[in-house]
């Protein structure tokens, strides 16, 4: 089984839960992990399962005002940024994603720590454009933690490779 994990960072948190993703893949099949930007078809062909997550950004997917917004705050707070940050963001990805034929697909974001009505999920717009294309999901979404200082709450990655090895 062929494993493609896509996904879209700013700060690392949801680059580093792709990689936790990947880990867990690998116990059982093969996992590659791009980020947005090198998500070609010529990628994706071939893939059993893709993967796909993103941050939450204001409530949901982020946008090029809210991308924009990230990195002007990460300067301003003298914060490193993921070195693919100022990608392609994963909402124009996926729009033109092509037809994913039935193949079986997952979400997953990132998020702040709190009840989801109050934080945002962008997991369920990434699934929700996932079925939009064709693509069946495999489970429900997932969001995995940050805490106030933008860092992966402890034990989120561990959940990460938990996640991923059931789905394959």
């Amino acid at each position: 089984m062929r494993v493609v994990i896509v996904y879209e960072s700013l700060y690392g948190n949801t680059h580093l839960v792709a990689e936790k993703v990947a880990e867990g893949v690998n116990t059982r099949a093969e996992a590659v992990v791009v980020p947005v930007d090198g998500a070609t078809p010529e990628v994706l062909a071939g893939a059993d399962l893709l993967v796909v997550g993103g941050p939450t950004h204001l409530h949901g997917l982020s946008t090029s005002a809210s991308r924009r917004m990230a990195v002007e705050d990460a300067e301003k707070r003298d914060r490193a940024l993921d070195p693919d940050a100022e990608s392609e963001g994963l909402r124009a990805w996926l729009d033109a994603l092509e037809p994913g034929g039935g193949r079986r697909s997952a979400a997953f974001d990132t998020r702040l720590d709190g009840p989801a009505a109050f934080t945002g999920r962008a997991s369920r717009g990434i699934a929700r454009r996932l079925r939009h294309h064709g693509f069946e999901l495999a489970v429900d979404p997932e969001s995995f933690l940050v805490d106030k200082e933008n860092h992966l709450i402890p034990g989120e990655g561990d959940r990460a490779r938990e996640w991923a090895a059931r789905l394959v």
